[in-house]
């Protein structure tokens, strides 16, 4: 199972859906087995045919008054259609500064890191959780350490969900990757309403749609 900050890093690659209308928002708190530990947010804007998105997370766990980990991550996405057309993303992951850029040219996407470059081809996609087009994928690319990370994607069926008052019935997905494993559920209109994993010590992840 992965460690906390990799179950993170997986939450917060997010990019334009094929579901965003313009304008859209999205809203999650962020637990960390019953304890409120953060929250992320992303919007979307749709202008000429294309969607730009923002992202921005910001997660603390406290230890006796003390904040123990600590991470950011702001990203700017440009899109066109489910390809990525650009990314500008900044993390700070407990004090380690990481960048990844990347731009398309032609037909591939070049993304530039710290530690290098890389020029994916074809249309690539981000760990797209609220974007339906991502549970076709065989590869998706990291926003945080700019990786052509190999995926599996299991569905799991129907099962009902509670979000505030109510109850839904949600379509479940586990996507698989190399030593982790990410749970995610859609509600109706194939919106991303909720995602669930584990830390290595056991710790449950979740992201809770406000």
């Amino acid at each position: 199972m992965p460690e906390l900050r990799t179950v993170l890093l997986l939450a917060l690659l997010v990019p334009a859906s094929l579901f965003a209308k313009a304008g859209d928002e999205w809203r999650f708190r962020v637990m960390l087995d019953d304890r409120e530990i953060g929250s992320h947010r992303f919007t979307v804007t749709e202008r000429d045919g294309r969607r730009e998105v923002e992202s921005d997370a910001s997660f603390a766990v406290r230890f006796l008054f003390i904040d123990a980990y600590r991470y950011t991550h702001r990203a700017q996405e440009r899109w066109r259609g489910d390809c990525l057309e650009a990314i500008e993303a900044v993390t700070d992951d407990n004090g380690r500064q990481l960048k990844v850029r990347g731009v398309r040219d032609g037909g591939r996407l070049d993304v530039v890191t710290e530690e290098g470059r890389a020029s994916l081809p074809g249309c690539v996609m981000s760990f797209a959780y609220w974007n339906p087009a991502m549970l076709r994928q065989a590869r998706l690319l990291n926003a945080q350490t700019g990786e052509h990370d190999a995926v599996r994607v299991e569905a799991l069926g129907e099962e009902p969900i509670r979000i505030s008052d109510r109850e839904l019935l949600a379509r479940r997905y586990a996507l698989h990757a190399s030593g982790f494993r990410v749970d995610l559920w859609y509600g109706p209109g194939d919106r991303w309403v909720q995602l669930e994993s584990k830390t290595r010590t056991g710790q449950r992840l979740r992201y809770l749609i406000q």
